[in-house]
């Protein structure tokens, strides 16, 4: 019998890319999923009078949606004929990062921060004005604080992300009424990449199904309200067994123009987002800190206590490529511990 595959891929767009599926139909002989081919140039990857690109499996997983023997297909973009890794492919340089440093057993976990949207404003927001302030909001509890409808797809988000054998570690009502997070972690430098773009796939496909859109931009609403980040804890087997190493690896992402290289990297919006504000370090600054939700890095009290474990990044946007996140902390630190 057939089954489906859903290849899906991001795009060029900028400054925040799409993500992009399409269906194909294989025979149940077919246990190998074969490179496909798309018009690039309908993806902002190609021009119209070379428009081919390639997709090439990388990570595949059941389709929770679908169920059966359908499967999700998450490709890489290649470019034909050479086979290079296309320009928008941030996953190349991500298993390059994780093949040199695999010895020192990078782990990352990441929080996936989003907000929904029902007819152009965060879910359960009033038609006009504002929701009462920030404050009940945060792991909420309730029709006022929370909502049916944004639990509900939720809670399939995450029974989807499970069934996918996807690493989800756990989720939270976040700090803005409409915003919600989920966790993929410890993964390794690619894994990370892999997961959270396939778990962002299916948080789209499923918000879909309710007539809402989840957004990750940085700052979805002006004004005295939280943004929505992608906190990023890392960790790696020397920093697991040693506080000394915590502390270089702190270190080593404030040095000279390494601050303002993985800014670069850690998406759209960070002016807006990181004003020194709403629970974040202004983006000029650099600094670190024990339980200091405020810093740039925040080393975690029971790390400090127990004088090993992991520091979480605070800085990238909720609209990062965790590909492109991934690698910068991997080549930063591991290149300062090894």
């Amino acid at each position: 019998m057939a089954y489906r595959a859903e290849y899906i891929w991001i795009d060029g767009t900028e400054p925040l890319p799409y993500v992009r599926s399409k269906t194909r139909v294989l025979g149940d002989d077919e246990t190998e999923f074969p490179i496909w081919g798309f018009d690039g140039s309908s993806t902002n990857q190609a021009p119209g009078e070379n428009s081919d690109c390639v997709l090439r499996p990388v990570f595949s997983c059941p389709d929770p949606i679908r169920g059966g023997n359908d499967k999700l297909v998450l490709c890489d973009v290649l470019l034909p004929g050479t086979m290079e890794p296309h320009a928008t492919n941030s996953r190349a340089a991500a298993v390059e990062a994780f093949e040199e440093y695999s010895d020192q057993e990078p782990w990352f976990g990441m929080e996936q921060e989003y907000t929904f949207f029902k007819e152009n404003r965060p879910l359960g927001w009033p038609v006009e004005g504002y929701p009462a302030p920030q404050g009940p909001y945060y792991c909420g509890v309730g029709a006022i604080e929370v909502g049916a409808l944004a639990r509900r797809i939720v809670e399939e988000h995450t029974t989807a992300c499970i069934e996918a054998g996807l690493h989800i570690s756990g989720t939270n009502a976040e700090v803005m009424l409409g915003q919600w997070e989920f966790q993929i972690g410890p993964v390794d430098t690619v894994a990370v990449g892999d997961q959270i773009w396939m778990a962002r796939y299916l948080l789209y496909r499923i918000s879909e199904n309710h007539g809402v859109d989840a957004s990750i931009d940085a700052k979805p609403i002006k004004g005295d309200w939280n943004g929505a980040g992608m906190h990023t804890n890392f960790s790696t087997r020397a920093m697991r067994e040693s506080y000394d190493a915590i502390i270089s690896a702190c270190e080593a992402m404030g040095q000279p123009g390494v601050s303002e290289k993985h800014l670069a990297g850690y998406g759209h919006g960070t002016e807006d987002r990181l004003t020194g504000l709403h629970e974040t370090a202004h983006y000029s600054e650099f600094r670190y800190g024990v339980s200091d939700r405020g810093a740039s890095i925040r080393i975690p009290w029971q790390v400090a206590q127990d004088k090993k474990g992991y520091i979480e990044d605070r800085r990238p946007n909720a609209n990062a490529d965790p590909y492109v996140l991934a690698t910068l902390i991997t080549d930063t630190i591991c290149s300062a511990l090894a």
